[in-house]
C-alpha cells in the first residue's frame, strides 16, 4: 500500500508580550490584564481562534516565552497541495483584545495588530520547512509602544492512507483504497443487524469479565418491545474473504424513560474486535466506543472513544470524544493535537491518527478514512480503522429518535421472521 502526500501546516509557540502600562494609559498602551485572542486564516481554509497567552518577559527580551499556545493548524490534502503549488501564500495571524464571540455579527474584541507570514509549500510534502520563527511586532507606527506577537510557523510531511466505502456500511460495501485517480478495493464488509441472536452480535468465545457493566442484557427487559437497538455488527474482510476486524453492537442503544432519544446517561456502545490467535472465531477487543444524541440548541450526535488496555475493558484509555451536528454530519477524528486534544491529553496517542467523514441523518454516507502511516503496518491495522469508522458512521443511525423509523437493512431479523 502506497500512502497519499499529505502536509500538516502548524501553528505553535503563540504568545503576546504587551507594552507596559503608564498612569493613566495613553493611546496604543494595553494594560496586561486585557484578555486577548488571535484569528489565523489561511487562504480558502476556515479560520481559527484561540486565546493567546501573555508573556511576562521584559519589552527587549527576545527569547522565546516559556508557554504558548499551539494550533493542530491546517490539513493540506493532494487536490490542496496541487492547487497552492507555486503559489504565493500568505498566513495572516489578527490579534485582539478583549472577550472572543460575536455580537450582531461584529467580532467583540478590538483588533491590536496583524502579523503576515509568506508561506513556500514547495516540496513540502517530502520535508519539513520552518516559515517563521520568533518575535514580530503588531503594527507600523514607530512612535508608540507595540504589542509583540511570538509565533512559530512550520510544514511537515504528513503521509497517510486513504479509504472510501463504496457504499453505505449497512448496504455491506466494498472499500477501496485511493490514491490520486486509481481506487483499488482492499476489502469487503458485511452487515447484519439480528436482535434476536446474540450470538451473531458476539463472537463465540468472546467474554468480558468486569464490574462497570459494559455488557448490558439482551432480553428487552428493560423496554418494550421494538424499543431498543441491538445485535448489529459489521465485519470486515480482506480480499481472501478472512475476517480482519469487526464492529459489533455490545451494548443495546435504548431511548431514555419517557422519551425518544439515546441520552448521555445511558448511552449505547460498540467493540471494535481484531482476531486473536489462528482461530477465526477468536477475537479481541482493540476499542469501545460509546454514542447517543446531545440536547440543547444544536441536535447533536456525542460520541466516546477509547483504547481497550491489555487489562481488559474496565481501564479504557480515552483518546477521541466530541459532537458533531445530526442534520449537517462532520468529521469524526482522532488527533493529539487539535484544540479537543486536553480531554485526551494521557492517551499515548501522538499526532494525527485518523479521520473519517460521516454525513448527516437520513443522508447517504459513503465514509472517506484518513489514516496516518505509522499507525498501519499490515492491512489487518487498516481494518480496524474501517471498522471503527463504520460503527461511527452506523451510530447516525442506532442514536435516531425511536418515533422515526429506520431503513430496511437494520431490521433483517423481522423481515426474515415474516418471511
Amino acid at each position: 500500500m502506497d500512502p497519499c502526500p499529505f502536509v500538516r501546516l502548524i501553528i505553535e509557540s503563540l504568545s503576546l508580550k504587551l507594552p507596559l502600562a503608564t498612569k493613566p494609559a495613553g493611546s496604543g498602551v494595553y494594560p496586561s490584564t486585557t484578555p486577548c485572542f488571535c484569528k489565523l486564516r489561511f487562504k480558502s481554509f476556515p479560520s481559527q481562534t484561540a486565546l493567546l497567552p501573555l508573556c511576562s518577559a521584559a519589552p527587549g527580551d527576545s527569547s522565546p516565552p516559556d508557554s504558548g499556545t499551539c494550533f493542530s493548524g491546517f490539513h493540506l490534502d493532494p487536490a490542496t497541495l496541487r492547487r497552492l503549488s507555486g503559489k504565493p501564500l500568505t498566513l495572516r495571524v489578527s490579534v485582539y483584545s478583549g472577550r472572543m464571540g460575536r455580537t450582531c455579527g461584529v467580532t467583540c474584541g478590538k483588533l491590536l495588530g496583524s502579523v503576515y507570514v509568506s508561506i513556500n509549500l514547495e516540496g513540502a510534502e517530502s520535508r519539513p520547512s520552518v516559515f517563521q520563527n520568533g518575535w514580530r511586532k503588531l503594527g507600523n507606527e514607530l512612535d508608540k509602544p507595540a504589542a509583540r506577537l511570538h509565533v512559530t510557523v512550520r510544514a511537515e510531511p504528513d503521509p497517510r492512507f486513504v479509504f472510501q466505502f463504496g457504499g453505505e456500511p449497512e448496504c455491506s460495501p466494498v472499500v477501496f483504497q485511493i490514491q490520486g485517480n486509481i481506487r483499488q478495493p482492499v476489502f469487503s464488509c458485511k452487515f447484519s443487524a439480528d436482535r434476536n441472536a446474540r450470538s451473531r452480535s458476539l463472537p463465540s468465545d468472546f467474554t468480558i469479565n468486569n464490574d462497570r457493566g459494559w455488557r448490558r442484557t439482551y432480553s428487552g427487559e428493560r423496554e418494550k418491545p421494538g424499543r431498543e437497538r441491538k445485535g448489529w455488527m459489521i465485519m470486515i474482510h480482506d480480499l481472501s474473504g478472512s475476517p480482519v476486524a469487526a464492529a459489533s453492537m455490545i451494548t443495546p442503544f435504548v431511548p431514555s424513560p419517557g422519551s425518544d432519544r439515546v441520552s448521555r446517561s445511558n448511552p449505547g456502545a460498540w467493540l471494535i474486535l481484531r482476531p486473536h490467535g489462528f482461530s477465526v472465531s477468536s477475537w479481541k477487543p482493540w476499542g469501545r466506543l460509546e454514542a447517543w444524541r446531545e440536547r440543547g440548541p444544536i441536535d447533536g450526535l456525542g460520541y466516546k472513544f477509547e483504547l481497550v488496555a491489555d487489562s481488559g475493558l474496565a481501564s479504557g484509555i480515552p483518546i477521541a470524544e466530541g459532537t458533531m451536528s445530526v442534520k449537517r454530519g462532520g468529521q469524526f477524528c482522532i488527533d493529539s493535537t487539535t484544540k479537543d486534544s486536553d480531554s485526551v491529553a494521557l492517551s499515548p496517542v501522538r499526532g494525527f491518527v485518523m479521520g473519517s467523514t460521516v454525513e448527516g441523518e437520513g443522508k447517504v454516507s459513503k465514509p472517506m478514512v484518513q489514516v496516518g502511516v505509522q499507525h498501519i503496518t499490515c492491512m489487518a491495522d487498516a481494518a480496524l480503522f474501517i471498522a471503527l469508522s463504520a460503527a461511527i458512521d452506523l451510530c447516525m443511525d442506532s442514536c435516531r429518535l425511536f418515533s422515526r423509523k429506520l431503513r430496511k437493512e437494520f431490521c433483517q431479523d423481522e423481515q426474515e421472521s415474516s418471511s
